[in-house]
């Protein structure tokens, strides 16, 4: 296969906007379609062709890219499109879907004889956008090379979870390394909403701890974006942690595992997300803390 392909990529939020940059920046003939096309558009100017609905985007593709808000919304996104899917077409399904719906979308690529890749991002905005996310990715060692030039464009590397996607291996690392990263991001806010209400500099934590083993980049990142008040545009989206982080709790309770701090973050993100802040990025879950009349 030549490393030359025609993508359609369904979804350009904020990773998948990037992800579809990146594909024609690497010389790819891209199609992209988003329900809201006014988030497409822009792309026009960076050599992407905006179509007007799911099959004019994939048909005659390569490969598919799905990155869509969940997985239900990615099985009903490829309905749409399946009149004009070609079997053996590779579908490279980078929503963070869950495990519950893995089955449907597995189910879906082989009812309609196409090759299913499970391959969720590690990463957030600008990471995305420099194409240097990591692909965490299953699917069949024989139609691997499909992909590769896929996955060379938008990421810095790939990791592969397994040999067949339905089993779930990326998904599962998925939804562990975003459980990490829902963790660390509402203790950061946590952490910062503490420190003002007992009259303590944030920047004095964060000193205090500075090149030790409590030390982290991830912290610093998030608590500049809130004490720097950059939370728009988001690198991640607190509505998009919420859903995540529910997603996060429900593989636990089907696997036997109680997921307090998961379910403190998920509710932490829904609070936030009430209070008007659901398009900021994630580390808006900072004034979950607060009450309307107390938020900085």
């Amino acid at each position: 296969m030549s490393d030359t392909l025609t993508v359609a990529v369904l979804g350009t939020g904020i990773m998948g906007a990037a992800m579809a940059r990146n594909l024609v920046r690497a010389g790819h003939t891209v199609r992209v379609w988003n329900r809201t096309r006014t988030k497409a558009e822009p792309l026009a100017a960076d050599g992407a062709t905006v179509t007007a609905g799911p099959a004019e985007a994939v048909r005659d593709a390569d490969v598919v890219v799905t990155m869509l808000y969940d997985g239900d919304t990615a099985l009903a996104v490829m309905r749409d499109a399946a009149p004009a899917l070609r079997p053996g077409t590779a579908w490279v399904q980078s929503t963070t879907a869950g495990l519950a719906s893995l089955p449907g979308l597995a189910d879906f690529a082989r009812d309609h004889d196409l090759v299913f890749f499970d391959a969720p991002v590690l990463g957030t905005r600008q990471p995305a956008e420099a194409g240097q996310l990591t692909v965490i990715a299953a699917g069949p060692v024989a139609e691997r090379a499909k992909v590769f030039p896929v996955f060379d464009a938008v990421g810095a590397r790939t990791v592969w979870a397994g040999e067949d996607a339905a089993e779930g291996g990326a998904t599962r690392l998925k939804l562990v390394a975003n459980s990490w990263v829902l963790a660390a991001t509402a203790a950061t806010g946590e952490t910062l909403a503490l420190s003002e209400a007992l009259g303590v500099d944030p920047r004095r934590f964060l000193e205090l701890i500075a090149g030790g083993p409590l030390d982290m980049g991830y912290l610093h990142a998030k608590a500049d974006l809130i004490l720097g008040g950059r939370l728009t545009p988001p690198q991640f989206a607190v509505a998009t942690a919420a859903k995540d982080a529910r997603l996060i709790v429900a593989a636990g309770e089907a696997n036997g595992v109680t997921l307090d701090v998961a379910s403190a973050s998920a509710a932490r993100m829904e609070r936030a997300a009430a209070q008007g802040h659901a398009g900021e990025d994630m580390a808006a879950a900072y004034f979950a803390s607060f009450d309307e009349h107390t938020a900085r």
